[in-house]
């Protein structure tokens, strides 16, 4: 079976060379992926694009593209976050497309995720951010909509009451899958993804 998967991953690229095999990252920045420099090139991406990569179940989020020699041609190396937000596996094919102009965003709202919260008291965005546990978010609306940066200047609000994980996939709004955040916070990185 996994021989019929990479035959058919190799034909499909043969045709779309923005059709990449995905692999495991050597990081663990949920911001960025890494592709071989030829890939690179083949695709006019730019070490320190952002490029949209579109998964499986319509589902699309943002990254930083780096250079990685060591990473196999045409392959995309992203790390378990990246891939669980566009729902794909080591092996499966993503498509990879430039994303020029993405605005720094002037306003998110984000709810944690209600089993990622249990037992946590005080303020849960900071327990997030100083890596006391690991919280997962659900962004709910941008300002920009669509894909932005989260910058430094850029409000993030964080009340409401926690999205109930079997909840997250039937909500309408915004979300967690869609929307590639990133923060450049303290010198921290940090992505959100939210669905379309």
């Amino acid at each position: 079976m996994a021989h019929r998967a990479e035959f058919s991953a190799s034909k499909s690229r043969k045709k779309s060379p923005n059709q990449l095999v995905v692999d495991e990252a050597i990081n663990d920045d949920n911001s960025v992926v890494a592709m071989h420099p030829d890939t690179l090139k083949k695709l006019q991406i730019f070490r320190c694009d952002t490029i949209l990569i579109k998964g499986k179940k319509r589902k699309d989020t943002i990254c930083i593209a780096l250079a990685d020699e060591a990473c196999e041609e045409p392959k995309i190396r992203m790390n378990k976050v990246v891939r669980s937000n566009l729902r794909v596996r080591l092996g499966d094919v993503v498509s990879v497309h430039q994303c020029p102009d993405v605005k720094y965003g002037k306003r998110v709202h984000i709810l944690p995720v209600d089993d990622t919260i249990e037992g946590v008291t005080g303020n849960l965005f900071d327990a997030y951010l100083k890596r006391m546990r690991s919280v997962e978010f659900k962004v709910i609306e941008t300002d920009p909509w669509e894909y932005c940066v989260v910058a430094p200047d850029t409000e993030i609000f964080c009340e409401g009451e926690p999205v109930r994980r079997k909840d997250e996939d039937r909500l309408d709004e915004v979300g967690y899958d869609d929307l590639e955040l990133l923060l450049m916070k303290s010198g921290l990185s940090f992505s959100v993804l939210m669905g379309q």
